[in-house]
């Protein structure tokens, strides 16, 4: 069985962080990770374009078969909701262009499924990040974030694969 690769994405306009693992049965091990970080002095849709540009060449140089984004949480600035939904929609829209399914996943989702509980902190996720996955530690928050959304989906897939396994 070859492993499959999963891109995971934490989309942010200032910093989105990427991370990539494989999965084969069980086991989950790194491929890569890091932080998009289009310059604050660029025009918003020009911000946009460098996200949507970067997670394209992403897909390209690490072929993943699926694609995984973290769900915005409510904030209460309207302005700053709306310009994070249009990093959203280029983390999503990236991916889906190159033929990649696109799961989303609320932040608890992710957390509990990285540490254990849906209130986690961020330096808890990072450190579960660099012990589940060698080779991932140092990684900022941003892309231990994104990494942590490939793992929560990778756990999602194994569940819908042994619930479809029993129904058979």
């Amino acid at each position: 069985m070859a492993a499959l690769r999963i891109l995971g994405l934490d989309p942010g306009l200032r910093r989105t962080g990427w991370g990539v693992i494989a999965v084969q049965g069980a086991r989950i091990s790194h491929v890569a990770h890091g932080v998009i970080a289009p310059s604050d002095k660029l025009p918003f849709a020009d911000r946009l374009l460098t996200l949507f540009e970067e997670i394209t060449a992403l897909v390209a140089a690490h072929a993943p078969a699926e694609a995984a984004v973290e769900e915005t949480f409510m904030n209460n600035n309207a302005a700053s909701a709306l310009k994070l939904g249009h990093a959203r929609a280029m983390a999503m829209v990236a991916p889906a262009r190159a033929g990649l399914p696109v799961a989303e996943y609320a932040a608890t989702v992710v957390k509990k499924a990285v540490v254990g509980t849906g209130a986690a902190d961020k330096d808890q996720v990072a450190f579960m990040i660099a012990r589940l996955l060698p080779g991932a530690g140092g990684a900022t928050a941003d892309a231990a974030d994104a990494l942590a959304v490939a793992i929560a989906h990778a756990h999602a897939r194994s569940a819908r694969d042994l619930s479809a396994r029993r129904v058979a």
